[in-house]
């Protein structure tokens, strides 16, 4: 579909998946909710009718993607005011946004995938060449499966998804190589760093044999080969929150357009910002913008689910603060380089791997290569101090100028 035409799956409507969020978020309030679904969307209409005041993270995105903003007529009119950006402090507004919303909020999902909210979207995307149909929107179908646990990783079990999310997976296999260095400190200083990076290559490549298990046959069966103890070492803007309530029931949530504004298409009379999702299917001549090479188990076909890093994690069983603030490392396949991060965040601080550390990585034969953008962490840690008595830490990233909130 995007041979020879690689910018159209990346930004633009063709760049655009069918949307899902609305119908996830839907079926989780149907299975597990106890507020009413209105009274749960009214704060979003509130935001968007009256306004919010842009934060830092929202005014460095907008004037990084400036001509995206400019360029598309919806989000011209929601991030501009006579022509520039929106900055820091200004008040931004998206009443068609808010409309759209209290349609949901009266009718639920059907509102967004069969009616009016529906027939606007289509032909918004339609009329400026995307390829989006009714029948898309509703055959648009939540599949909700149990958890994959994986057992005694380190110690610990872990809850999360199954493919095409393979955050997971890889996370699980990651750890269950470092474990058998055997070792409480395997992973302690520049050394440890190195041995992550080099696990983390493998799992990339081992990530190949991925994707929608509605196309590929036999996902289960390469996931518990990936995860078995006795194969490890054979070769092969996103939002995520975390929530606990006063029961303790659990929620780790990832959701993503994938990139800032994501396809850079709003449409106009919705409000909605499209996902740019496309980019994440792999085409036979094409290596990803992440580095990856094409894998056939990803290619696209119609209502396939495009294999994703997203990692909503919950485990059981370094102090929470540290871990999230500590300077990461991204490796790639291809060109065989790493990402280290090198970034000053919104109050100031300065995250960056040392230079010891760079020099160390550097005599071990790695290609560094400096990014000031880094992955997002959000984290709440349950520690049960006894029958009576729980403690919860939460931890926000300051790489998004996140904060942790209760109520």
């Amino acid at each position: 579909m995007f041979e020879n035409r690689e910018a159209e799956r990346i930004v633009g409507p063709l760049s655009i998946a069918g949307p899902g969020e609305i119908a996830g978020l839907y079926k989780a309030w149907e299975t597990h909710g106890r507020v009413p679904w209105k009274l749960l969307v009214e704060p979003s209409i509130k935001l968007a009718r009256d306004g919010f005041q842009v934060g830092s993270h929202l005014d460095f995105a907008l004037s990084k993607n400036e001509a995206t903003i400019k360029n598309d007529i919806g989000l011209k009119s929601v991030f501009t005011n006579k022509g520039e950006l929106l900055k820091k402090g200004d008040i931004c507004y998206n009443t068609k946004l808010a409309s759209t919303l209290e349609a949901v909020a009266e009718k639920g999902m059907k509102a967004f995938y069969e009616e009016d909210v529906a027939e606007k979207l289509v032909n918004d995307v339609r009329e400026a060449g995307g390829i989006i149909t009714m029948e898309d929107l509703q055959s648009y179908e939540v599949k909700v499966s149990d958890a994959m646990v994986v057992e005694d990783v380190m110690g610990y079990k872990i809850h999360g998804m199954w493919p095409p999310a393979c955050g997971t997976t890889g996370f699980a296999m990651i750890m269950n190589v470092l474990e058998r260095y055997m070792k409480a400190k395997a992973t302690d200083e520049n050394l440890g760093l190195h041995r992550i990076i080099e696990v983390m290559k493998h799992m990339l490549a081992a990530r190949m044999d991925l994707g929608d298990p509605a196309f590929v046959d036999g996902i289960a069966n390469v996931v518990d080969n990936l995860l078995s103890k006795y194969n490890q070492l054979e070769d092969q803007v996103t939002t995520h929150f975390c929530v606990v309530d006063k029961d303790r029931n659990a929620v780790s949530m990832t959701t993503t357009m994938n990139y800032a504004f994501g396809s850079g298409f709003m449409s106009p009379s919705t409000g909605i910002i499209l996902n740019g999702q496309m980019e994440d299917f792999a085409i036979p001549t094409l290596v990803s913008s992440y580095s990856l090479p094409p894998a056939p188990t990803n290619y696209i076909a119609p209502k396939k689910r495009v294999l994703s890093s997203m990692m909503p994690l919950i485990i059981t069983k370094m102090s929470p603060l540290e871990a999230v603030q500590r300077p990461r490392v991204y490796p790639k396949l291809k060109p065989n380089t790493v990402l280290y991060e090198d970034m000053k965040v919104y109050n100031g601080d300065h995250i960056k791997l040392t230079e010891e550390a760079r020099e160390f990585l550097k005599g071990r034969g790695h290609e560094l290569v400096v990014t000031s953008v880094g992955g997002i962490v959000q984290l709440i840690v349950h520690n049960k101090v006894d029958d009576f008595k729980t403690v919860l830490t939460a931890v926000s990233d300051l790489r998004k100028d996140g904060k942790p909130a209760c109520c």
